[in-house]
């Protein structure tokens, strides 16, 4: 029997929270970021923003100069987890499988559970349903055999998108996309598949497996499986994940450190937020990097200890950033943050005053996950020391 997965994605998730709070924006241009005079960064933008060439990682300033009416709204990750915490009780009702990749997008095994609730399709729905019904809010949905037709088939009609890949014609479904529509296949392969000209997918189903090994080596056998829509990967849930991890794509490369590293402040946040709602602690901090050419690396560093506290993972995060990629740096197309290596703290005679300071940072968590949780929304937001 085939998996069935569902792939949800929120629209504009951090922009439509926005504005289902401030209704009278419905028909403004909305984006959530730093102010433009604070040399501040787009972190989302709803689609009539995008309408004007807006996407997150820009510039606010130069966001501003395409839009001069854009309204500018600070982020309020808090708030925004807290609402994610709400889609993903809507999915709970249906599966316990559930892998999210982030605050608004997770995939659903929904397997097991057509037996109680119908088919996937009709789970999927209802899902879309009740989170506009329930949040006022617009999620993309796609229904697949597997994970990576299913992100694509919730990709495909965005927004409020709604795709089921029938398994009988999974190739077809393929055919007429672009190759770059494949993982893995960024500026330098997708070059590379015009060479031979390449340019969907269904071409790609077409030409000689052995001649595509002969110009991309080891990722040749990847880009064939995928053409074909064979992905074998499982869906694994929060409970079972050996790690917690947060990671944003970019619309456009990103250069500016400073932007860099607000995005990954931003992603630290979120990791350590989550670790304490699931009562886990991690010693292993990891950050992952891919570049424009989709090279990838990821770096790590064990603290001492476990933590689940913000301060302790967001310095580990800015020495690895600093002090364990390459330089100059080339453009980024994805950022990531991961805690791992579960366990219980071990009682130790630590030194007294670093014993002190993450007693303070984590009564400093503590402080402002219950404000958060009470009002629904950042009434105070964490603020960052000179220089961070």
């Amino acid at each position: 029997m085939s998996r069935k997965i569902i792939h949800v994605d929120m629209d504009a998730f951090y922009a439509s929270v926005e504005i289902r709070e401030s209704p009278e924006l419905a028909n403004r241009a909305v984006v959530v970021g730093g102010s433009a005079e604070g040399r501040g960064v787009v972190a989302a933008a709803n689609y009539i923003a995008r309408r004007y060439g807006i996407h997150s990682a820009m510039p606010t300033s130069a966001a501003k100069r395409l839009c001069s009416d854009l309204v500018v709204l600070p982020p309020r990750h808090s708030f925004y987890a807290e609402v994610s915490r709400q889609i993903h009780a809507i999915f709970n009702r249906y599966t316990p499988q559930i892998e999210p990749l982030a605050l608004d997008e997770a995939f659903l095994d929904v397997t097991a559970s057509e037996k109680l609730f119908g088919s996937a399709e009709k789970i999927g729905r209802e899902i879309k349903q009740a989170i506009k019904d329930e949040l006022s809010l617009i999620a993309s949905v796609g229904v697949a055999p597997n994970k990576f037709l299913a992100k694509l088939a919730g990709d495909i009609n965005k927004p409020d998108g709604f795709v089921v890949v029938d398994e009988n014609h999974i190739e077809r479904f393929l055919a007429p996309l672009p190759v770059t529509r494949i993982w893995g296949v960024g500026k330098v392969a997708s070059k590379g598949f015009e060479k031979l000209g390449i340019r969907t997918i269904g071409q790609l189903q077409q030409y000689p497996q052995r001649l595509i090994i002969d110009h991309f080596g080891n990722s040749a056998e990847q880009f064939c499986r995928l053409a074909r829509g064979i992905d074998d990967r499982p869906v694994v849930s929060e409970s079972e994940a050996k790690s917690i991890s947060n990671e944003t794509t970019f619309a456009v490369d990103i250069t500016d450190q400073k932007i860099m590293r607000d995005w990954l402040h931003s992603l630290t946040e979120q990791v350590a937020w989550r670790l304490r709602a699931h009562e886990l602690k991690g010693r292993t901090v990891q950050i992952k990097v891919r570049f424009s050419d989709f090279t990838t690396l990821t770096r790590a560093h064990s603290l001492d200890e476990v933590t689940d506290i913000t301060a302790e993972i967001w310095q580990a995060v800015q020495q690895l950033f600093e002090q364990r990629l390459p330089r100059p740096l080339p453009p980024v197309r994805l950022l990531g943050v991961g805690v791992s290596n579960f366990a219980e703290p071990i009682a130790s005679q630590g030194d007294l005053f670093a014993a002190e300071e993450s007693e303070k940072q984590r009564r400093i968590d503590e402080v402002l996950d219950a404000m958060q949780s009470r009002f629904g929304r950042d009434k105070v937001q964490r603020g960052k020391r000179p220089g961070e």
